[in-house]
């Protein structure tokens, strides 16, 4: 299957690039969607390294600690729900303005605007809405360090980690 999603984006702000690295999340109707082999795709042929990954199942108390920003908006008891309704895939990507290159990457919050206004994005691809979006990423250098913490410094008891056995 091919991608046509499958670009190295750059920054156009004429700075010189910066390594760093960002969380990103592949949420459940990702993986329930089966699309967890074709999103690694894009991120590696799009020139991300992938450090570090695991599978990952929220409680309702760590996924309200992960989304703490969003506790005073209408969504937040619904993304709350969604996110613990099945695993996660959670990933550290390092590259040269890792935060922002994602964030093209996966396009728009609400997929099916992005279906329309980016359809080469990764949410265009995998997401069906503005919850069910496939994919997370972190919005700035400061909330990705936050978050790549979060999930692989020092876990919160209520995030389990879930072992696979390959065959």
């Amino acid at each position: 299957m091919t991608h046509n999603c499958l670009k190295v984006y750059r920054s156009s702000g004429g700075g010189e690039a910066k390594s760093e690295r960002t969380l990103a999340i592949i949420k459940p109707d990702g993986l329930f969607g089966n699309h967890t082999d074709a999103v690694k795709k894009i991120i590696l042929e799009s020139g991300f390294r992938i450090l570090k990954e695991k599978i990952v199942q929220l409680d309702q108390e760590s996924a309200a600690s992960f989304y703490a920003e969003h506790s005073a908006r209408s969504f937040f008891h619904s993304l709350v729900q969604y996110m613990t309704s099945g695993p996660v895939l959670v990933m550290v990507l390092e590259k040269d303005d890792a935060v922002s290159s994602w964030r093209t990457l996966i396009g728009p919050t609400d997929a099916s605007k992005a279906k329309i206004t980016h359809p080469q994005s990764i949410r265009a691809m995998c997401g069906t809405d503005a919850e069910k979006n496939c994919v997370h990423g972190s919005d700035s250098p400061q909330s990705a360090q936050r978050e790549i913490s979060f999930f692989f410094d020092s876990m919160p008891s209520g995030v389990q980690a879930i072992e696979h056995d390959e065959l």
